[in-house]
């Protein structure tokens, strides 16, 4: 398709008459003599159905108002065009409709015009219209002026206070989360250094020459079963734990082992019962029996608290991870991605924000196809949407992830049980500065950012559905190709 518009009237435009220029509600309170002005400046093109009028980003040169047929309004969304609007109202306009704000270097089309009929449309150059604005309504204007620019500003400055409250809430959450397996891993440290002496002190003991060498080998074997056992042992329950417990405080103590009640839980979180210890008991003479079962003890302790640090280490590199991922740190912009691993992300993030007395219920289709996306803003989608869920709570309550298939398209779905978004109101919440929120606790602008990224971004649909106790907000990602 051709575009269509010259940003210039051709050597013998076809003008419209005075009556028809006056006919058209945009100008409908004019004087004769403004009339007589925007007749003689402006011209008529006839377009067809299927040509292109002006392109999205290129420069804003002409205003263009619709006098008969249909034309549509779309936007560019990665790789396919999202139609804005589509109208047959005589005098409707579009084009270079910001040429009177001062300021703006190079001003560009916000939107693609393309005919989708046969159409006339009246046209002015872009300094025409923009000079006559500021000649005839020059109050008008610098109101207009104010309004564009502070919206702009305030916009720009309450969107950073957004990204940083947010930032704040996830630093935060990622210092609480990394602080537990970090201490974690500092008290097992100090602790298996204390074994560790312990353990040399007690080798040394039992292998200053009081027992022969094939007693030390066969005790250096059982020390060897008794590491494979940490971990591998059963489950138990509290009971069961308590149980083992009492039956290795009473073998312990049946064979002199002084102060034996400290070292039962030791043996039995590793997995070591009375049978193993009878083992261990055969094979040593009466008198190094408790120094042979309290090495075994340090043995196993230090198995257990090295598999203690791994796990908290394990743990800080998966909050690193979930960190990296939210913020998609080191990757494309744009990507083929599982909507479930950012949603998993963004949860391990706002762990703190949610806290204990939320429930979190996953309910996700694992087989869900990849869609293309920009995961680092849809990131920020679901931040918001679990944040204002959480809140909507008051800090208690069921939180449901939900994620399922609807035609061509991929659903998100964050539900909360709070007392849901009166119907008065559910038009509003997706508008800039609207909030429920008291004052200072928030901006107004999660739920307009979150539509935006997802309508404007990714083509797709954020909806609402809600009655007390059950409401769904509800992202569409429509399951198109990926962009080159």
């Amino acid at each position: 398709m051709n575009t269509v518009v010259d940003p210039q009237p051709p050597a013998d435009p076809v003008r419209l008459g005075k009556d028809d220029v006056a006919s058209l509600f945009l100008f409908e309170s004019l004087d004769p003599d403004q009339i007589e002005w925007l007749a003689d400046r402006g011209w008529v093109v006839d377009v067809n159905s299927g040509d292109v009028i002006y392109r999205e980003g290129e420069p804003a040169a002409v205003f263009v108002i619709l006098l008969s047929g249909e034309v549509s309004l779309r936007r560019q969304v990665r790789d396919s065009e999202l139609e804005l609007v589509r109208t047959g109202h005589r005098g409707a306009y579009a084009g270079a409709t910001q040429a009177y704000v001062s300021g703006i270097e190079n001003p560009a089309y916000s939107n693609t015009m393309s005919a989708t009929a046969d159409s006339r449309l009246f046209l002015l150059a872009a300094d025409s219209f923009g000079e006559v604005i500021r000649t005839w309504f020059p109050m008008a204007v610098h109101l207009l002026e104010g309004l564009f620019f502070g919206l702009r500003n305030s916009d720009a400055i309450v969107g950073q206070r957004e990204r940083l409250i947010a930032l704040g809430q996830l630093s935060a959450g990622l210092t609480h989360e990394l602080n537990n397996p970090a201490a974690a891993a500092v008290r097992a440290t100090a602790t298996l250094r204390e074994r560790v002496a312990g353990m040399r002190h007690k080798l040394s003991h039992l292998a200053g020459g009081s027992l022969d060498g094939s007693t030390l080998v066969s005790l250096t074997a059982m020390q060897e079963k008794a590491v494979d056992r940490v971990g591998t042992g059963p489950h138990l329950s509290p009971m069961e734990t308590a149980d083992a417990e009492d039956a290795i405080g009473e073998w312990l103590e049946d064979h002199g082992v002084v102060d034996g009640w400290d070292l039962a839980p030791t043996l039995v979180a590793a997995g070591l019962d009375a049978d193993f210890l009878d083992s261990v008991a055969e094979r040593l003479p009466a008198q190094h029996v408790e120094g042979g079962v309290r090495w075994l003890g340090y043995t196993v302790e230090t198995e257990l608290l090295m598999n203690e640090i791994d796990d908290a280490t394990s743990r800080i590199a998966g909050l690193v991870s979930a960190a990296k991922q939210y913020s998609q740190l080191d990757r494309a912009p744009y990507q083929d991605i599982d909507v479930h691993d950012g949603i998993e992300s963004t949860l391990i993030m706002l762990g703190r924000l949610i806290g204990g007395a939320v429930t979190v219920a996953r309910e996700f289709d694992r087989s869900l196809p990849r869609i293309p996306a920009y995961p680092a803003e849809l990131n920020q989608v679901w931040t918001n949407l679990i944040d204002n869920a959480v809140d909507a709570m008051g800090g208690t309550g069921t939180l449901t992830v939900r994620t399922y298939a609807e035609n061509d398209c991929v659903v998100v779905e964050v539900a909360d049980t709070g007392p849901g978004v009166p119907e008065s109101i559910r038009r509003q919440i997706f508008e800039p500065f609207f909030t429920t929120k008291d004052v200072g606790q928030g901006t107004g602008l999660g739920l307009d950012i979150s539509r935006r990224i997802v309508v404007e971004r990714h083509g797709g649909d954020l909806r609402v559905q809600s009655e007390p106790g059950d409401t769904r907000f509800q992202v569409v990602l429509p399951l198109i190709q990926s962009a080159s």
